[in-house]
C-alpha cells in the first residue's frame, strides 16, 4: 500500500463542509472559551489600542464606551447568530445557498473570501512586526513595505498560520487554549511595566493614582496633531462593529454549529472583555510607555517595538503567537467560503490557495495605517447577507412567506436578496460620503434596511408561492455521512499532571515578575527592565512547553 501524499491527509479532514454537524461532533463551552480568547486577545488589539491613543480618546469614553460597545456584540452573537448555527448545523455559507442560490452564494462567497484574506494578512503583518526584531530591520509604519527582509519573514510566518489553518477547527482550538491565558497576561504584563514611567510623566507619586496618570499621558482627550479626537459613541460603535461580520453578518456560524446549545455565544464574553477591552487598554498604556522609553512618538513605533520595548522577548513571543491565533480562524473562514463556490476542492485545499493569497497582503503593512476603517468598512459589506439570512430563518415564517423560495423555484440568484444587499450599502455609504453618519454608525440603518427591502423585493418576486407539497427541512444540502465521533475522554497521565503544575506555576510567575516593578521609582525600572525581561522569557518559555504537554496528554489520543 502506498503513503498518502500530504495532500490526501489533509483532504481527509472534512469538517461537516456541506453537511449539518451531527450530534456526536458537537464541542463543549471549553473548546469555545480557548478559541473565542485565542481569537480575540489578538494581534490587532496591539494595534487598536495604540490607535485610541493616538486618536485622542478620553479616559472615560474609553472605560464606558467599549464596556457598551463589548456588550452589545456579546448580544448579537447570542441572540442572532449563535441560535441560526445550533438550528442549522451548518455555516453561513452552505445555509446562503439554499436561501440565495448559486450566484448570490458565489458573489458573497467571493467578497467573504477576499476581506478575510486581507483582515487574516493584517494578523500576520502584525506577527512579522514582531519576527523583525531580532534581524534588525525597521519598523514597517507605511502601507507597503520598505525592506525585503520583511518580505521574506512575512513568508515564513504565512507558511506557519496557513498551515495551522488547514489543520481544522479543532486544532486551532487546541492552539488557542494553550496560548490564550498566557497572552492575555502578557498585555496585563506590559501595561503594568510601563506604569512607572507613565506616573513620572504624569507627575504623581506612583501608579496607585491610575486614572490621573491615565488622563494625563495616556487618554488625554487630544490628538497628536491637533483634530477632533474620537468620543464615546464612536468608540461604542467601534468596539460593537469591530467583529460584525462574525456576529451581525453571521459569519461565526462556522464556530458555533458545534456548539450543544445557543447560550455559548455568551462564551464571546471572554474575547470580548479580556481581548476587546483590557487588552486595548493595555495595549493603549504599553504603547504610551514604550514610546517614553525610547523617547519617540507613538506614530514611529509598530506593535513589535512597543511588546519588546516593555516586556522583551516574552513580547515578541506574545505579539507572534497573537496573530497566529487570529489569523488561523480568519484564514479558516475564508477557506470555508471559497470552498462553497469550489465544491470539487476540498477545505483545506481551498485554504492553502487562499493562504498564499493572504500572505502576499501580508507584505503590504497598511495594518498600521488604516486598520479601523478597514474594519469598520469590511464588517458593513458583510453584514447585509446576515441580514437576509436572518430574514428568511426566522421572520419569514412568521408573516406568511416561503422559506427557500428562491431553490423551490429553481432560481439560481435570488435577486430581491442581491438588490437588498447592494442597496443598502450603497446608501449606507452614501449617507457616511455625504457626512450624515459616520462610517462606525452605519451598521443599524443598513442591517434594518436590508431587512425590510428583501421582505417588500421577496414578496414581489414569489416568496408568497406556497413550497412544494413533502418539501421540509433545509434543501440543496449534501449529505456526506460522517463515522462516529471516537470516544475519548479526558486522560490524567502522571506527566500531564506535572506539566499542569508547571504550566501554572509558568503563568503566575508572569504575574508576579512584571507588578515586583510597582514598587520601584521610573530609574529603577529601566535598570531593573532587563532582568525582569530575562525571567519573563524563561516563564514565558517553561509556559507553551508545559501547557502544550498538558495539553496534548489530556486530550489528544
Amino acid at each position: 500500500m502506498s503513503t498518502p501524499s500530504a495532500a490526501e491527509h489533509f483532504d481527509a479532514l472534512y469538517e461537516f463542509d456541506r453537511e449539518p454537524v451531527t450530534d456526536d461532533r458537537l464541542l463543549g463551552p471549553g473548546y469555545f472559551a480557548g478559541s473565542l480568547a485565542g481569537e480575540h486577545v489578538a494581534a490587532t488589539e496591539f494595534v487598536i489600542g495604540v490607535m485610541f491613543v493616538n486618536w485622542g480618546a478620553s479616559v472615560r469614553d474609553m472605560f464606558l464606551g467599549l464596556a457598551i460597545g463589548n456588550a452589545l456584540a456579546v448580544l448579537t452573537w447570542t441572540l442572532l447568530c449563535a441560535p441560526i448555527a445550533v438550528q442549522t448545523r451548518l455555516t453561513l455559507y452552505w445555509y446562503l445557498r439554499s436561501i440565495g442560490g448559486p450566484w448570490l452564494t458565489v458573489v458573497y462567497n467571493v467578497l467573504n473570501a477576499v476581506l478575510f484574506c486581507i483582515l487574516a494578512g493584517c494578523m500576520i503583518t502584525v506577527s512579522a512586526s514582531a519576527v523583525r526584531i531580532p534581524f534588525g530591520i525597521a519598523p514597517q509604519v507605511h502601507w507597503y513595505p520598505d525592506d525585503w527582509g520583511f518580505v521574506l519573514v512575512v513568508i515564513v510566518v504565512g507558511t506557519v498560520v496557513v498551515g495551522l489553518a488547514m489543520a481544522g477547527f479543532k486544532k486551532l482550538a487546541a492552539f488557542s487554549s494553550v496560548c490564550s491565558p498566557w497572552m492575555f497576561l502578557m498585555f496585563v504584563a506590559g501595561a503594568v511595566v510601563a506604569l512607572p514611567q507613565l506616573a513620572q510623566q504624569a507627575g504623581v507619586a506612583g501608579p496607585s493614582d491610575f486614572f490621573t496618570i491615565a488622563e494625563r499621558v495616556v487618554w488625554t482627550g487630544r490628538t497628536p496633531d491637533g483634530s477632533a479626537p474620537m468620543g464615546f459613541w464612536r468608540i461604542a460603535a467601534f468596539a460593537w462593529i469591530c467583529n460584525l461580520a462574525m456576529h451581525g453578518g453571521l459569519s461565526d456560524m462556522a464556530l458555533f454549529r458545534y456548539a450543544k446549545h445557543s447560550w455559548y455565544g455568551l462564551i464571546t464574553a471572554v474575547g470580548m472583555f479580556f481581548g476587546h477591552y483590557v487588552a486595548w487598554i493595555c495595549a493603549g498604556m504599553m504603547g504610551a510607555g514604550a514610546a517614553l522609553l525610547l523617547q519617540q512618538p507613538l506614530a514611529r513605533l509598530d506593535s513589535g517595538a512597543v511588546a519588546y520595548t516593555t516586556i522583551g522577548w516574552a513580547g515578541i513571543f506574545a505579539v507572534v503567537a497573537a496573530g497566529w491565533t487570529t489569523s488561523n480562524p480568519t484564514l479558516y473562514r475564508a477557506g470555508l467560503a471559497l470552498q462553497a463556490i469550489t465544491p470539487n476542492w476540498s477545505r483545506a485545499r481551498v485554504t492553502l490557495v487562499a493562504g498564499a493569497a493572504t500572505t502576499v497582503i501580508a507584505c503590504f503593512p497598511f495594518v498600521f495605517t488604516r486598520l479601523l476603517d478597514f474594519v469598520g468598512l469590511y464588517g458593513l459589506l458583510l453584514a447585509p447577507a446576515g441580514a437576509v439570512v436572518l430574514t428568511e430563518h426566522w421572520i419569514f415564517p412568521r408573516i406568511g412567506l416561503t422559506q427557500y423560495w428562491a431553490y423551490h423555484q429553481g432560481k439560481v440568484l435570488n435577486w430581491p436578496a442581491l438588490v437588498a444587499w447592494l442597496g443598502s450599502i450603497a446608501i449606507g455609504l452614501l449617507l457616511e460620503r455625504a457626512g450624515v453618519l459616520h462610517l462606525f454608525y452605519l451598521f443599524v440603518p443598513v442591517y434594518l434596511l436590508t431587512i425590510g427591502s428583501y421582505i417588500a423585493l421577496a414578496s414581489i418576486a414569489g416568496a408568497r408561492v406556497p413550497a412544494p407539497r413533502g418539501t421540509s427541512g433545509i434543501p440543496g444540502i449534501e449529505r456526506r455521512g460522517m463515522a462516529p465521533a471516537p470516544d475519548s475522554p479526558p486522560k490524567n497521565s502522571p506527566v500531564g499532571r506535572i506539566a499542569g503544575l508547571v504550566a501554572a506555576a509558568a503563568l503566575v510567575a508572569c504575574v508576579v515578575l512584571p507588578f515586583r516593578m510597582l514598587g520601584l521609582d521610573a530609574a529603577a525600572v529601566v535598570a531593573a527592565l532587563p532582568s525582569m525581561q530575562s525571567w519573563l522569557l524563561v516563564a514565558t518559555l517553561s509556559y507553551l512547553v508545559a501547557g502544550t504537554v498538558f495539553y496534548l496528554s489530556r486530550y489528544e489520543s
